[in-house]
């Protein structure tokens, strides 16, 4: 199974063999979490009924396999609908799940374009919708489902994870050769095709040169090509029209006359959908746009007075999915993490891979409605909430209620103070709880 796995991904999505590794193993661990998901925190519980889960190409196999996973094990039929560049990778995984026992009823594949996708959107019967794509996409799923509401009046439950302006703030204190490494894992690795990838570089003015000499050397040495040589570490993109668009950014960029240095591409490259990596360096991160969802690193000059205003820029992006710190300072990670509204959070580490069950992944904002992916709430949003178990966490709960429910009874509102302050006692808001990882690293799931 693994090498025809493998096959597949690296063949019809273009990924390296250690990605295509990567990728089953994550598949392996979103089956498994999620079975033992729903024995600790389902019980009981009473399905949605059918879920259209629409997948994306940059993940065939993971997050067509996750998504699938956390409906079944809630109790509910799937109609699954892969992307269009990945169908191959999609009904093997099928076949799979089919050859395991699984019924062929209760997870059918349905293939096809965005009118496809629109229609499972809009079927009576679609009780819940899993999604994984682009901001707009999602969008106009919730413009669908806005107007229909389930057998118990509640609205139809929407779970996406959507794009991001990812950012990594640097500062003068951060280990260079580290964050050179971590930089390029997270900005170019799978070409950076990835939700997570790093398209914003904040170095702090007195490092920014050092810092962007070892980059570039770095870049320069990356070999680009097709995936089915081991010495290859960046495959091509995935379509032409992906090719196109994000050569077209580099092009606006250097005729708005902002410094581009990009790798060299071999021969070989000539013919294919192939990207070379691309630094461009940018005084502004209202200056990108949309996200380039490719191998682009911008990167930005921050003086060290002005990390506020960084974050501030960041946070007005309206995107929140991954964010990167480099410093030694606990003082600075404390202001910095309090302050970056983003979802997944990454402190002297890369911003991508994150570990089902250990770095739950989900954004907020523009990047998604939550719960996260790999994560103890996820299957929450998959029952009838009344009957699910919420996972034990810590934390002071919700205080913005609990202040409200404390001014109401000082108002002669004691009713209303008390419902007011049970909604809070219930609420997992302020929350948290540590997870289990690797050794050297804390990873804690907060709400």
């Amino acid at each position: 199974t693994m090498p025809t796995l493998m096959g597949l991904i690296m063949r019809e999505a273009g990924k390296s063999a250690a990605n295509a590794i990567a990728e089953v193993r994550e598949a392996v661990d979103f089956l498994r979490y999620y079975a033992m998901q729903a024995r600790e925190t389902l019980g009981c519980a009473t399905p949605l009924g059918p879920i259209a889960c629409i997948s994306p190409w940059n993940f065939p196999l993971a997050i067509f396999t996750g998504q699938i996973a956390a409906a079944l094990v809630a109790g509910n039929p799937v109609v699954a609908k892969p992307a269009q560049p990945t169908p191959l990778i999609a009904a093997e995984a099928v076949r799979i799940l089919h050859a395991a026992g699984v019924p062929e009823a209760v997870v059918q594949l349905v293939l096809g374009d965005g009118a496809v996708g629109a229609a499972l959107v809009g079927s009576p019967v679609t009780a819940g919708v899993i999604f994984t794509g682009s901001t707009g996409v999602a969008r106009t799923i919730q413009r669908q489902l806005a107007g229909r509401v389930t057998a118990q009046g509640t609205p139809i439950p929407l779970v996406a994870e959507t794009g991001g302006q990812n950012a990594m703030i640097v500062d003068s204190s951060a280990l260079a050769e580290q964050v050179v490494g971590d930089v390029l894992a997270s900005a170019f690795d799978s070409a950076g095709q990835r939700c997570s990838a790093l398209r914003v570089l904040c170095l702090q003015d007195e490092v920014a040169d050092r810092t962007l000499t070892m980059l570039r050397g770095a870049v320069a040495e990356l070999v680009i090509g097709k995936t089915d040589r081991l010495a290859v570490d960046i495959g091509p993109v995935i379509t032409a029209q992906a090719r196109d668009g994000i050569e077209d950014h580099i092009v606006r960029m250097k005729a708005a006359g902002h410094r581009v240095e990009q790798a060299r591409l071999a021969p070989e490259t000539e013919h294919g959908t192939f990207v070379a990596p691309t630094i461009i360096e940018i005084d502004d991160i209202a200056q990108i746009g949309r996200e380039v969802f490719g191998p682009v690193l911008h990167v930005l000059r921050y003086r060290s007075g002005a990390l506020d205003a960084l974050i501030d820029s960041i946070n007005a992006t309206g995107y929140g999915l991954t964010f990167g710190l480099h410093t030694r300072l606990d003082a600075t990670i404390e202001h910095v993490t309090r302050r970056i509204g983003a979802g997944n959070l990454y402190v002297n580490r890369n911003t991508i891979g994150a570990v089902v069950g250990v770095q739950p992944f989900g954004g907020r904002g523009l990047s998604g409605t939550g719960p996260k992916a790999g994560g103890p709430m996820y299957l929450t949003r998959l029952v009838q909430a009344s009957n699910a178990t919420a996972p034990t966490m810590t934390g002071t709960g919700d205080s913005v209620a609990r202040m409200l429910a404390t001014w109401l009874g000082a108002q002669g509102e004691p009713e209303m103070a008390a419902a007011v302050g049970a909604i809070a006692d219930r609420s997992r808001l302020g929350f948290e709880v540590e997870l289990a990882g690797p050794v050297g690293e804390t990873n804690r799931y907060a709400l």
